[in-house]
């Protein structure tokens, strides 16, 4: 970790514990080891290190991709659903922080939506492409579907500490369960319906 980085990583922690107003300058050079000169040359102000901060945050948030052409979707789906979930999980006092200020401070916005913006758009794709090849056998549409796999564990990341007898137990099989879910509501077969067999088999000879 450079110490870039480091500072980084040590303004995320003291925002998630104090937000916005409660991070000065002091508490997170206190965090980074470092003093309050090396911020202010390095960022130029709370401010800027703050949204750096968070923008750091997102850039590294390790999401499983989707791929392109589904093979597996309760695996693929399975994968994709307890990386977003952990990122959740790991992130969830900053998130909680940062919904708190965004009366106050609109513009956190941006930087705390972009991940859950980013797994959406790949979602949709997903599910999309999962449509065109006949496996989804329900009428739908790709942004509720999404919408309804993500909001539950958003929930679930954000309220299980507080009550969780209301989340599927146990915890480490809440995404499955959910991807597992999802998957069934919309009629996805574990295995590829018969014409898309045939399709697939003569696009291989016609490869040849």
């Amino acid at each position: 970790m450079s110490h870039r980085e480091a500072i980084l990583a040590a303004t995320a922690g003291v925002f998630a514990q104090h937000g916005f107003r409660g991070s000065t300058t002091r508490r997170i050079a206190d965090a980074a080891g470092v003093n309050e000169i090396t911020i202010f040359r390095q960022f130029g102000s709370k401010e800027a290190l703050i949204r750096e901060a968070m923008q750091h945050l997102s850039q590294s948030a390790g999401l499983t991709t989707l791929p392109d052409i589904p093979s597996d979707p309760e695996r693929e789906l399975t994968e994709w659903s307890e990386s977003f979930i952990q990122h959740l999980r790991l992130r969830s006092s900053i998130i909680r922080k940062t919904m708190g200020e965004l009366e106050e401070r609109p513009e956190m916005s941006e930087c705390a939506s972009e991940v859950p913006r980013r797994a959406s758009d790949d979602l949709c794709r997903y599910l999309t492409a999962l449509k065109r090849q006949g496996r989804i056998t329900e009428k739908f549409d790709a942004k509720t579907a999404s919408a309804v796999l993500m909001g539950a564990m958003f929930a679930d990341a954000m309220g299980r500490e507080m009550m969780p007898d209301v989340y599927p137990q146990p915890a480490e099989k809440a995404a499955q369960t959910y991807a597992k879910f999802l998957l069934r509501a919309l009629g996805v077969e574990k295995h590829l319906p018969k014409a898309t067999n045939k399709q697939t088999k003569r696009s291989k000879q016609l490869s040849i």
